[in-house]
């Protein structure tokens, strides 16, 4: 059972990089065709699909955030993470991390994440 637990500072200031790390356990970030992702909801608003980072390593970006946003992984410790850069207060939000393949998902709980001075 694949378990996912998102981690990082609750709280960012205006124009700094926000951060996240996903640490997954009950299986490999890099088994075959799965897809490890962040989407965020911020209040008030739907679901959005920031971006994804797939079992070879390859990532995905949502368009409107490619020039801001990097998903990277570290296979040792079995971990993805997050870093948005010049955030502004419209990057508040929960954050979740998840993984999906042809029959699986799971998503973990979610993280607060405000951005304010």
């Amino acid at each position: 059972q694949v378990h996912l637990q998102g981690s990082g500072p609750g709280l960012v200031k205006p124009s700094q990089t926000l951060s996240l790390t996903c640490s997954v356990s009950g299986g490999s970030i890099t088994s075959d065709y799965f897809y490890w992702a962040w989407i965020r909801q911020p209040p008030g608003k739907g679901l959005e699909w920031i971006g994804s980072i797939d079992y070879r390593g390859k990532t995905y970006y949502k368009p409107s955030l490619k020039n801001r946003i990097t998903v990277s992984r570290d296979t040792t410790e079995n971990q993805f993470t997050l870093q948005l850069s010049s955030v502004t207060p419209e990057d508040t939000a929960e954050y979740y991390c998840g993984t999906t393949s042809a029959d699986f998902a799971a998503w973990d709980q979610g993280t607060h994440v405000t951005v304010s001075s």
